[in-house]
């Protein structure tokens, strides 16, 4: 009995196989969220020193592979049995094998919710080019969610080739027609940027970043532009609820900017995979 005849016929294998890879996949996405923005920091100082004439600082090779990662706190190189995804968090209680220094739990947690995500995918698509497709928006939602996070940033190096992919996916009419595509990602820059300026012109300050119009531009190219409505309410209600506790609970500021990124990821990968039966049951009402 052959791997890909196992995948197509056996759905419990399918799924198993999809949330182990996803594990894997997170802890790889992990590197990347913690890595990508210090590598576009050191691009940007470098174009700026370059501008500016000035002599440009060799520094060592730094990228989603070099360095090997190490504890943030001994720099102790984690071994091979140390990056085990979850597993080694839980066998090692959370703290560095060397200094004993407390491992963020946000790690296991990108794993966890990587593999937990991944099967679900392939349990709702079942094999076929749809799961494989919407494995890779949503590990990459995952990426821009967590980098806006710490950021406040949507790397132009992740969001514009995500709207190209999109359309190159929707090629085959995937998850909605090219036309729509197409449309979905200029209605899905243009929703936002009209917005960020409308706010800019009476209040004077800036809502949110260009990262989100090309964020929601690129689910626009995935999903098509009547998921665009669902997507933006969605994200909308996900964050004045997180905003409305972190004022109130947690005691932040009003004023203190709180990252969109994540809600409209979530808001997408809503879209995506319960998008049509929602939009159906709110036209039903009428």
């Amino acid at each position: 009995m052959s791997f890909i005849y196992l995948l197509q016929n056996s759905p419990a294998f399918l799924i198993s196989f999809c949330s182990l890879i996803g594990l894997v996949a997170g802890s790889f996405l992990n590197v990347v969220i913690i890595r990508l923005p210090k590598m576009l920091e050191r691009d940007w100082a470098r174009h700026c020193a370059g501008f500016r004439a000035e002599t440009v600082e060799v520094l060592p090779p730094y990228n989603i592979v070099t360095p090997r990662s190490a504890c943030l706190h001994c720099g102790h190189k984690i071994t091979a049995l140390e990056n085990i995804p979850v597993m080694s968090y839980v066998l090692l209680r959370g703290r560095c094998s060397q200094c004993h220094a407390s491992i963020s739990l946000r790690y296991p947690a990108v794993e966890l919710l990587t593999a937990l995500t991944s099967g679900y995918i392939a349990w709702h698509f079942g094999y076929g080019f749809a799961t494989l497709a919407t494995l890779a928006f949503t590990w990459t939602m995952i990426v821009l969610a967590f980098i806006d996070i710490d950021t406040q940033l949507l790397p132009n190096d992740i969001t514009v080739p995500l709207l190209w992919a999109g359309l190159l996916v929707n090629l085959a009419n995937t998850f909605t027609s090219i036309h729509s595509a197409v449309l979905g990602a200029v209605a899905g820059y243009i929703s936002l940027w009209s917005i960020y300026w409308g706010f800019k012109l009476v209040t004077g300050r800036e809502g949110m970043g260009y990262g989100d119009f090309k964020l929601l531009a690129a689910i626009g190219a995935w999903l098509g532009w009547q998921m665009l409505p669902l997507v933006i309410l969605v994200s909308s209600i996900a964050g004045t609820i997180v905003g409305i506790l972190l004022i109130t609970v947690a005691k932040r500021g009003r004023h203190e900017p709180i990252p969109f990124g994540p809600y409209l990821a979530g808001g997408g990968f809503v879209a995506l995979l319960w998008g049509s039966q929602i939009n159906e049951a709110y036209w039903g009402l009428f």
